[in-house]
């Protein structure tokens, strides 16, 4: 017989009677799933009946041959893998083969057989394959929580963050590919050849120049991956996606590109995603890597307000940096430290205006080692014909209140980045090809909208409802301590072992 000492210097058990376990149950799969389960809150924030239109014409119609698996089901076994993390497909039936509340989720029975892991890549061949399915469930989510209320698009984040590719770094070649052209490229020409006009220059021969060729290093395994420096020395084969989100960290829209593109190349294709936000969007808060005049014009051409940080002159040591030469609009020309006039001499192919000095001023100015090192003795400083924007972005960089936004980036889009990698699988990919990774970060963002947007439904439907009269004040006290229950997962009435508080949380051991 087992005793049972309730003094403090014994340490109690119960001894577990094992033999429950192979007793009978009258027990349903819906009371195995806790209430306040994530799956059970998303289930209640969102129907997945969308899904059904969303694939009509996918499927093969008729009578001849075997019924597929049902496509909410089939979705929604994706979704338990990017929602918690899982790395393959493999191990995501695994787990629902063992977890109640991954077949409550999917709508299968306790006994059902799950279906085979090579479910899902043989239904993106034959049917998701070449197909924006993806896109569509990630763009309902997200209306969803457009619907509710809860997307505040009136400052958007933008950043980009390396996804590292499925690819040895070691097995790679030089490749010689074609330059690829900026969108923005013939709309730069055209103001040049304007400018060039108007100084009384000539305008460029362009015929043969969009030919031009660089070399590339290009993974055998992956060729659609790019290689990036990481840190400063390390080299990594990776995928970039650039990100924007709102200030509730509910992601806008992305666009995925190898690792070896610049974050300031793709910024036209993310912008182009919130063209449904245009009218909201009041802010657009970037990083330095987007400071560029092209960008900044982009953004107040659409009536926004860019907000940028600080962006270090990237000056020779022991040289005079460029904001120490004025720029006088009246004259169009500079002025340099020593008080001599840089005169206009031309518009370049890139789209600056560069100003010359005068050799024979300067080869006797005490300050020319500290100006320039050419050998004729000529400092020349450029000045992009779209330069006005990025003053414009300075001028704003040092209001108060767009100062305030850009300290959100951390608790915004690096959050999102943050929650992305830790918590859903996002470090790293398994799968090989640009088509495949963009599926795996789509899916990603719209399952973390997804347990957004079924989190804030729930606080919602808990939120105190609006009370009067002379039981209004206890009404509050019963709706706050209901709140509190609810949020509380565990309090102890005893006392805790460790600490031996009683009738209160154990903040120590967590209990």
């Amino acid at each position: 017989m087992v005793k049972y000492y309730y003094d403090w210097g014994v340490f109690m058990y119960k001894k577990k009677n094992r033999a429950k376990q192979h007793q009978m149950q009258f027990i349903t799969l819906d009371d195995l799933v806790p209430a306040d389960h994530i799956l059970r809150l998303i289930d209640d924030a969102i129907d997945f009946s969308f899904i059904y239109d969303e694939v009509e014409g996918l499927y093969a119609s008729g009578r001849d041959g075997r019924p597929g698996i049902d496509p909410v089901s089939l979705f929604k076994i994706i979704f338990i893998q990017y929602l918690f993390g899982i790395r393959s497909m493999r191990q995501t039936i695994k787990e629902i083969e063992v977890n109640t509340a991954y077949r409550w989720f999917i709508g299968y029975e306790l006994l059902e057989p799950i279906p085979h892991f090579s479910t899902f890549s043989k239904n993106y061949t034959r049917r998701f394959k070449d197909t924006d399915i993806f896109e569509k469930i990630f763009q309902h989510i997200l209306q969803e929580a457009v619907n509710n209320g809860f997307v505040d698009a009136s400052a958007v984040f933008i950043y980009g963050t390396h996804i590292k590719a499925s690819a040895n770094k070691h097995k790679t070649q030089k490749v010689t590919v074609t330059k690829p052209i900026p969108q923005y490229k013939s709309e730069l020409d055209q103001e040049i050849d304007n400018d060039r006009s108007q100084k009384g220059k000539k305008p460029f021969d362009r015929d043969g120049n969009n030919d031009k060729t660089i070399k590339r290093t290009v993974s055998t395994t992956d060729p659609d991956s790019g290689m990036f420096v990481k840190g400063e020395h390390e080299r990594q084969l990776a995928y970039v996606a650039n990100t924007a989100c709102d200030k509730h960290n509910f992601v806008l829209g992305f666009y995925l590109g190898a690792g070896n593109i610049h974050d300031s190349q793709m910024f036209h294709e993310v912008f182009k995603k919130l063209e449904v936000f245009k009218s909201e969007i009041k802010v657009v808060a970037v990083d330095a890597g987007y400071k560029t005049p092209r960008i900044m014009r982009e953004i107040i051409h659409r009536g926004m307000i860019p907000v940028v940080p600080y962006k270090r002159p990237m000056t020779k040591k022991g040289f005079f940096k460029k904001t120490e030469y004025v720029y006088d609009e009246y004259y169009e020309c500079y002025i340099c430290p020593a008080n001599k006039l840089l005169h206009y001499s031309t518009t370049n192919r890139e789209g600056c205006r560069e100003y010359k000095s005068n050799p024979l001023e300067c080869i006797q100015c005490p300050y020319i080692e500290k100006c320039t090192m050419s050998r004729n003795h000529t400092k020349v400083v450029t000045r992009h014909i779209w330069s006005e924007y990025m003053e414009y972005a300075e001028e704003y960089r040092h209001v108060f209140q767009y100062k305030e936004i850009y300290k959100q980036r951390r608790e915004t889009i690096e959050r999102v980045f943050a929650d992305a990698k830790e918590h859903h699988g996002l470090r790293y990919t398994m799968l090989r090809g640009l088509e495949k990774v963009k599926m795996q970060a789509t899916l990603t963002f719209a399952c973390m909208n997804l347990k957004k947007l079924a989190i804030w439904k729930h606080r919602k439907r808990l939120q105190k409802p609006s009370v009067h009269g002379k039981n209004g004040f206890f009404e509050k006290i019963k709706y706050k301590l209901l709140y509190k229950a609810k949020t509380w997962q565990r309090v102890w009435i005893t006392r805790c072992h460790v600490c031996l508080q009683s009738e209160t949380t154990c903040y120590i051991t967590g209990g």
